[in-house]
């Protein structure tokens, strides 16, 4: 485990809650690329990731150190993502669905430059390693994961998956032998046709936002207090009605105004009011909603740390913590 990791890992064990912070933000993406190429869905695997993240905070007090960080990690992965997709086939033995040929859910990069035959001969490439891939038993697919995509060695790969070393290196040569046969040359493209539809998938969608700072509190902010730019902002004049409701605060004065267009899994960063910096992360959209991961942060300490999910009409409304006189409140719309 590198020192890095072995301090946060140790501070999380003594009630840090921040210190696992910069893990999540450090494994982040592997963990979301381990759990879709198990799953192939996006949503499916943004659920895994979070909820292996949660699993292992909550038994990061059990992990020992004999193991890197991440090993670890990844093992709760591959638990987490195994029982979802055994969900999912339950469910769909429940509902008479049948499964979805990968054909037709496999997203593709496009290249702008490319010729419609240059495309046809990529997308039946990806058709044929796919159709490869598919034939590989499930235990096969994670071993080529874990070691040709994630480069773990045969040791980490065997406590990842709680195997034999000897099983590891038995189980990763058939599976190398088994796509050769059915792919020849095209072997080569495999890992990085698997590493372009995971990045695909997390980096398809862009999500456009606003945020508004608004300070809450039962007198008028004091002179000296920075305000939003001047200007209509009917959006929350509209909304109002409902912040009184729910806060029920007599001043409501709009202290910050963000627009951001990003990717999914993007986080946008902005300086509020106190010393504080939010950080917003559009998680996963589904059908016109949103799942955003807020953080509000002042100097080393989190001050708000949550998940939330907002529509087009229906924004997350976040409370803050005191400023002032009064309170901050975190509004996020959404226009996916």
């Amino acid at each position: 485990m590198t020192t890095d990791d072995a301090a946060l890992v140790e501070r999380c064990r003594r009630g840090d809650v921040a210190a696992f912070e910069p893990l999540v933000e450090k494994y982040r993406q592997r963990v979301y690329r381990l759990a879709y190429n198990v799953l192939r869905d996006s949503e499916d695997a943004w659920d895994v990731a979070q909820e292996a993240f949660i699993r292992a905070y909550q038994a990061i007090g059990s992990f020992r150190g004999q193991a890197a960080f991440y090993t670890w990690l990844f093992r709760i992965v591959m638990n987490v993502a195994a029982d979802r997709a055994r969900q999912r086939a339950a469910q769909g033995r429940a509902f008479g669905t049948e499964r979805v040929e990968e054909g037709d859910w496999d997203r593709t990069l496009v290249d702008q430059g490319a010729t419609p035959d240059d495309t046809a001969v990529r997308a039946e490439q990806r058709e044929r390693i796919g159709r490869a891939l598919a034939t590989l038993p499930e235990h096969h697919r994670a071993i080529i994961m874990l070691s040709d995509l994630e480069g773990l060695s045969y040791r980490e790969i065997a406590e990842v998956l709680a195997i034999p070393m000897g099983t590891v290196m038995s189980r990763l040569h058939n599976a190398r032998k088994r796509l050769r046969a059915a792919l020849g040359p095209l072997l080569a493209l495999v890992l990085v046709l698997l590493a372009l539809t995971a990045s695909a998938a997390e980096a398809q969608q862009v999500v456009r936002f606003g945020t508004r700072v608004v300070l809450a509190g039962d007198t008028p902010p004091p002179p000296e207090q920075r305000l939003a730019p001047a200007g209509p902002d009917e959006r929350l004049e509209n909304f109002l009605p409902k912040l009184r409701r729910l806060f029920r605060y007599k001043e409501y004065t709009s202290l910050e105004r963000y627009v951001a267009e990003v990717p999914v899994g993007t986080t946008q960063r902005w300086a509020v009011p106190g010393d504080r910096q939010l950080e917003v992360t559009p998680q996963a959209v589904n059908s016109g909603t949103v799942r955003f991961r807020v953080r509000l942060v002042r100097g080393s300490r989190t001050e708000v740390t949550t998940s939330i999910q907002a529509q087009a009409g229906n924004p997350a409304v976040i409370g803050g913590p005191r400023h002032g006189e009064g309170v901050l409140i975190i509004i996020v719309w959404p226009n996916p």
